[in-house]
């Protein structure tokens, strides 16, 4: 059975781009709330309604989950900026939109958070997502979490190293993880969206290394196998050092990164893209 109903919020983001169209391909009805209509285009009004509101202030919101039966919620924010915080977005903006589902008798709310949120509490990131993760297992709607190990779109760091001749990491390398393309976890979700009250981790195709995606990355900009190893107190000595010295908006992101990088992390895998052709992709866009 497919929904006929479904709110979409964060439909303009690097997922929710991906979401919109892998739910209107199945054929649901979707109706997509943005902060700025002009960045949607609406090619498929069968399908689709748009709406104009600001997940960060209710009173935008009002009613707006009236008829829905599904929400799905890609809300949530990697760098802070425009004076949002995490709490603001991840936490805040979430517990807005999950009112409105109760108040309307909605059935379900899928919400995308990340690989292992609820053993990484303390970073400050997960400390709003997994907040909101509480509350909506508390709220009596079925609901689904959905947990990415990363996306291709994050891997870009390792190009833009690898573009300068050389790729830093921290300690051996050896640490594995499988991020996943947006469209694969678009799909991945669709396709899921009936199962509920459920917990659902999720990587991409390929279980990489850190060194293999290092290697990947310079052998798709034609650069010699430069990897520089750096210890692993110094990566501690970073975040210690971020988080006394800079402002959460600053540390936020790469406190996020150094840490979830520091061990394995490895989900089931899917999807049928692959971080190579990603990256061979992306190297065309940078100016060699």
């Amino acid at each position: 059975m497919k929904h006929t109903n479904i709110l979409l919020a964060g439909a303009t983001g690097y997922l929710g781009s991906y979401l919109l169209k892998a739910l209107i391909e199945n054929k649901n009805q979707v109706l997509a709330i943005v902060r700025n209509p002009k960045k949607l285009k609406n090619d498929n009004e069968n399908f689709l309604e748009v709406k104009q509101a600001k997940v960060t202030k209710p009173d935008t919101l009002k009613d707006i989950c009236k008829g829905i039966h599904t929400v799905i919620s890609t809300v949530g924010i990697t760098r802070q900026k425009d004076g949002l915080t995490y709490m603001d977005v991840d936490y805040q903006a979430n517990m807005n939109l999950l009112e409105e589902a109760k108040k309307a008798d909605a059935k379900h709310f899928v919400y995308v958070s990340a690989i292992n949120g609820d053993k990484y509490r303390h970073l400050k990131i997960f400390e709003a997502k997994e907040k909101f993760v509480d509350a909506l297992k508390a709220s009596g709607l079925n609901y689904t979490i959905v947990r990415p190990n990363g996306f291709f779109s994050d891997m870009k760091d390792f190009l833009h190293m690898a573009k300068s001749g050389r790729v830093y990491l921290f300690g051996s390398g050896h640490q594995k993880f499988n991020p996943i393309h947006g469209k694969d976890l678009a799909t991945f979700i669709v396709d899921n969206v009936e199962e509920t009250n459920k917990e659902l981790t999720i990587g991409g195709p390929d279980v990489l290394s850190l060194n293999e995606i290092s290697e990947l990355a310079l052998n798709t900009l034609n650069k010699p196998i430069k990897i520089i190893h750096l210890p692993d107190w110094m990566r501690k000595l970073t975040i210690r050092s971020l988080r006394t010295f800079t402002s959460v908006k600053t540390y936020g992101p790469i406190e996020f990164f150094l840490t979830l990088m520091a061990e394995d992390n490895i989900a089931p895998t899917y999807g049928h893209y692959y971080l190579k052709d990603y990256f061979r992709k992306e190297a065309n866009k940078l100016e060699i």
